[in-house]
């Protein structure tokens, strides 16, 4: 499976929806932009100085005068602020993280009035295309949430499995990971991840299947699986792996891109409408794929 078949996925959708930049002065946002409003994947609205898009958007040649593409002069502090409340309004139906720091970002976005808050916890979910796995493997969070207790890591999931079926992945097979296979009482990750395991098996957490703890070899690698004789319907076949910690995460994601060679959708789930929550070093195919996952996981 490759991530530009979510593509043929979204143009399958009757409603082309909308997407709300905030500081829509990244070139590479615009390039994912240009890239989306070609294929008819979607409509934007881009927020921020109108003179410095319209620069950006001539550099890149990006047609501005399609009706597919709306822009929104505003001052660059209150870019973001404006991008929320259009989604929050549902007059948008994806938040989009242009030029702008994520704290700035989900500062507004946690706003009590006019933010997208939902007594959820927010969480990053990445959708990996990795040339050396079968499938896409997911990997959760990343991003957001430094050392996740229990009930966090119950919604991680929750927020990861969503996103799955949204991209018709209608059993998604989850490891929590740890550094062990067995349950330790002396490793609070280990019981973590035997809870998790048991609440799926209670009917407490749906539409998955969950199976840990699994060390990363064992949740990846069927040789592994074998060889320690771990019998588990998610080891070796992982969909989704669930890391103890903001730190492990972080480092998965990024050996993945740099020495896996892996290509990478991430949203931030949580919210009231998904958030493409990129790096502004990431690539323009990078964004293109996160609006497209943002799309197809939005109501």
């Amino acid at each position: 499976m490759e991530l530009k078949n979510l593509l043929d996925q979204l143009l399958s959708q009757q409603r082309r929806k909308k997407v709300a930049v905030a500081q829509a002065t990244d070139e590479e946002a615009l390039r994912a932009v240009q890239h989306a409003t070609e294929h008819r994947l979607a409509t934007f609205i881009l927020f921020g100085d109108e003179e410095e898009i319209l620069k950006k958007a001539e550099d890149i040649q990006l047609d501005l005068t399609l009706n597919d593409i709306v822009i929104i002069h505003t001052d660059p502090s209150e870019a973001a602020q404006k991008a929320v409340q259009f989604v929050h309004d549902g007059k948008a139906d994806v938040l989009m993280k242009g030029n702008i720091s994520t704290k700035l970002l989900l500062k507004e976005v946690l706003n009590k009035q006019y933010g997208l808050r939902t007594g959820k916890i927010f969480s990053h979910v990445a959708v990996f295309e990795l040339p050396n796995y079968h499938k896409f493997l997911f990997l959760t969070d990343a991003a957001m949430n430094i050392e996740p207790n229990l009930e966090e890591k119950v919604q991680i999931v929750q927020n990861a499995v969503e996103v799955a079926h949204s991209i018709d992945i209608e059993m998604p097979k989850v490891a929590p990971l740890t550094a062990i296979e067995a349950v330790n009482p002396k490793m609070q990750i280990t019981v973590d991840a035997a809870a998790l395991t048991l609440m799926q098996k209670r009917g407490q957490l749906k539409g998955c299947i969950i199976d840990g703890p699994l060390a990363f070899d064992n949740a990846i690698s069927t040789i592994a699986k074998e060889r320690k004789g771990i019998d588990s319907e998610v080891a070796g076949d992982a969909d989704i792996l669930v890391v103890p910690s903001l730190e492990v995460g972080n480092t998965l994601y990024k050996s993945f891109v740099y020495f896996g060679n892996g290509k990478v959708a991430g949203i931030l789930k949580g919210a009231s409408a998904p958030i493409v929550l990129t790096s502004r070093a990431d690539a323009a195919e990078t964004k293109l794929y996160s609006i497209v996952l943002g799309l197809l996981s939005s109501n």
